[in-house]
């Protein structure tokens, strides 16, 4: 074995007992755990540089059938398009027509944001504990709050049942 083969398996060893001591410290078990804050994945949005195409990889290409196609309130002109993926969760895109996006444009279909789905009074109450953490929030609309994990992905917690947004069905 090469001496670099052994620092692979050191830090293999390392790894996995550090998982062990997290595993130990924080998995709950399965008959003593709590059930979810959250009741599930609202929507994945996506950007898309050309909605036409967009719509036509995953409607026509993949079946999953375009369910509402609506202005982006964060940006005038900019679609926000949802598709269904089933089991009533949706895949959303933005598109930001006219905005040159720079270097921003190599992560063009990458992932700008989970948004997660919770009942009005759990969503209060995450205000309320994600405040008093100190995680910088932004909310918006009186149903979503915006704020950033610590490795800066981008999550919203929305208040709206699954299948809507700002009171309109999107799916």
């Amino acid at each position: 074995m090469s001496d670099n083969n052994a620092v692979q398996f050191d830090n293999a060893a390392q790894f996995e007992e550090r998982r062990a001591e997290i595993r130990d410290r924080h998995l709950i078990p399965a008959d003593k755990r709590p059930s979810s804050m959250a009741r599930g994945l609202h929507h994945t949005a996506l950007i898309s540089s050309d909605v036409e195409r967009t719509v036509k990889f995953y409607q026509d290409l993949l079946g999953f059938p375009l369910t509402e196609l609506i202005e982006n309130r964060d940006y005038p002109g900019s679609s926000h398009f949802f598709f269904d993926i089933g089991n009533g969760n949706l895949l959303a895109f933005f598109d930001f027509p006219g905005l040159d996006v720079g270097p921003y444009q190599e992560v063009l279909g990458g992932l700008h944001h989970v948004a997660i789905s919770v009942e009005p009074a759990k969503w209060a109450k995450l205000r309320t504990q994600l405040t008093e953490a100190g995680v910088e929030l932004i909310e918006h609309s009186e149903v979503s709050l915006y704020f950033r994990d610590p490795d800066g992905a981008r999550l919203e917690l929305i208040a709206d049942p699954l299948g809507e947004m700002y009171g309109s069905h999107v799916l």
